[in-house]
């Protein structure tokens, strides 16, 4: 395959290219590195990078030209400032139009969108099926949910991948990283009152590998174990790893930003792409943990107007 990463230096961009490429597909990155970093995806055989940004319609057909991809994973987004709605749309929507536009006229053979769950906004029911009626109330989710639909409905052969919390190597937004770098430095944390989801890296290549063979169905899917946990359980694991003896530590309202539960119902992945998540909650932190010893945590990002503390 010849493989187009949009967002290809970010955390799941770059795990794709470290997954896809020892197996011989040629692989194309575009990024701005706003939130990516160049030395994540450095330039070898069968690899190009290409730094700028989607929001550029003519330097998006160029690379379409020159690189023709077969597939494309349309990982790039614009979250890190919940307060530039222009940059948000510029990239999100205006940006995947371009990508959307490109690969229509390339006749790319797979379309993978990633789509985040905030698309959900407030849900109705738990845990949250795919046919939620989308429900969007901040920037990033607007943004991202109008994208996806110019995606669906575009006529390319496309899947949109709602996720849970994807965690692994280069993870930098939520609160595993927070945590982490606040208690190794003595500084004080606090908890907000939600529920999250959360899946371990390998569960999710295994499933995109499963979303880009031929045969694969079309359409929107939940990618997530289907299992709640508190960030408060994520505090005490972290706590735990480092050593830690359990603090009193406060517990706050969701930001006016958030939302109480997010936990995606995957019942309908599972049955079409015959996949399962089989990494549990514990090892699944545990994992992003050790990672962090070796590697440490660099600059943290939010979607939140409140960000971390």
């Amino acid at each position: 395959m010849r493989i187009l990463i949009t967002g290809g230096a970010g955390c799941l961009g770059s795990n794709l290219v470290e997954h896809w490429h020892p197996l011989g597909h040629d692989l194309c990155v575009i990024d701005n590195f706003a939130t990516g970093h160049r030395a994540v995806v450095p330039e070898q055989p069968r690899l190009r990078v290409v730094e700028g940004t989607i929001a550029d319609a003519t330097l998006v057909q160029s690379i379409f030209r020159e690189f023709q991809p077969t597939h494309v994973v349309h990982a790039a987004a614009a979250y890190k400032d919940p307060s530039d709605w222009a940059e948000d749309a510029t990239t999100n929507v205006l940006g995947t139009i371009h990508v959307v536009q490109a690969a229509l006229a390339a006749r790319v053979e797979r379309f993978v969108n990633l789509q985040t769950a905030l698309c959900f906004g407030r849900p109705l029911s738990l845990p949250i099926p795919a046919d939620h009626p989308p429900a969007p109330f901040t920037s990033y989710g607007i943004s991202k949910t109008a994208a996806e639909a110019y995606v669906i409905h575009s006529g390319l052969s496309a899947v949109s991948l709602r996720l849970a919390n994807i965690c692994g190597p280069r993870l930098a937004i939520g609160p595993i990283p927070t945590f982490y770098k606040r208690l190794k430095e003595g500084k004080r944390c606090f908890c907000s009152d939600t529920v999250r989801d959360f899946l371990a890296m390998d569960d999710f290549l295994d499933l995109m590998d499963r979303v880009l063979e031929d045969t694969a169905p079309v359409g929107v899917f939940n990618v997530s174990t289907g299992e709640g946990h508190t960030i408060l359980d994520v505090f005490r694991a972290v706590e735990r790893h480092l050593g830690l003896s359990p603090t009193q530590v406060e517990i706050v309202a969701p930001a006016s930003d958030d939302v109480a539960s997010v936990v995606l119902d995957p019942a309908e992945t599972q049955r079409i792409f015959a996949w399962q998540a089989r990494i549990q909650f514990a090892d699944i932190i545990t994992s992003q943990l050790r990672w962090y010893d070796e590697h440490g945590v660099s600059q943290i990002f939010s979607h939140l107007s409140g960000g971390t503390r």
